[in-house]
């Protein structure tokens, strides 16, 4: 099944507030307990002033360390960071970014190992995994989400064993950005 651009645009939102909550408090299976935050509007942190493409590096730089972190040969897709609204703010000052992109390993044997070292690895590097487990799907896919303080950011990754090819697929996304004085958020 292919996503749409635009329902990656809808879908976007809601795994943004997911995954850039601060102090967020989780059981860890997928389906657990709703999630609260105590970091103030919208439930997304602040990453600091930054301008679009700025951040957008940073970004990149992140999902970078993930995939370092992967551990098998493979390739990932190549994909660009863009940039989303943060709730409740105004779109022409303030922005997040968010990187969507798959890891396809050179065996798919290989898929789990993946996983495997990013369950073990991310936490050696400052990453909180806030839930690891099963999803919903027909197909049951584990499903790893983690969080960086530090990095501001956080990283939703799915183990999809049963597409074909099989990959990891990644949502890598930042808190929320206030561009320097007078200058508005350049939105690609």
């Amino acid at each position: 099944m292919k996503i749409s651009l635009s329902a990656l645009v809808l879908a976007v939102p809601l795994v943004l507030t997911t995954l850039t909550g601060c102090s967020m408090t989780h059981d860890n299976s997928v389906n657990g307990a709703d999630s609260t935050s105590d970091s103030g509007s919208g439930g997304v942190r602040s990453s600091g002033t930054s301008t679009s493409r700025d951040a957008s590096d940073a970004m990149e730089r992140v999902s970078s360390g993930i995939y370092d972190l992967i551990g098998v040969k493979g390739k990932a897709s190549d994909s660009r960071p863009g940039v989303q609204e943060c709730p409740g703010k105004d779109r022409d000052t303030h922005f997040q970014i968010f990187h969507q992109w798959s890891f396809y390993p050179t065996s798919a044997t290989d898929l789990g190992t993946a996983m495997q070292h990013l369950k073990e690895d991310l936490p050696k590097h400052g990453w909180k995994i806030v839930r690891y487990g099963q999803d919903t799907s027909k197909n049951k896919n584990t499903v790893l989400i983690a969080d960086n303080d530090a990095k501001k950011a956080g990283v939703h990754i799915t183990q999809m064993e049963k597409r074909n090819p099989p990959k990891l697929s990644l949502m890598v996304v930042s808190g929320c950005y206030q561009v320097p004085d007078g200058q508005e958020v350049e939105h690609f």
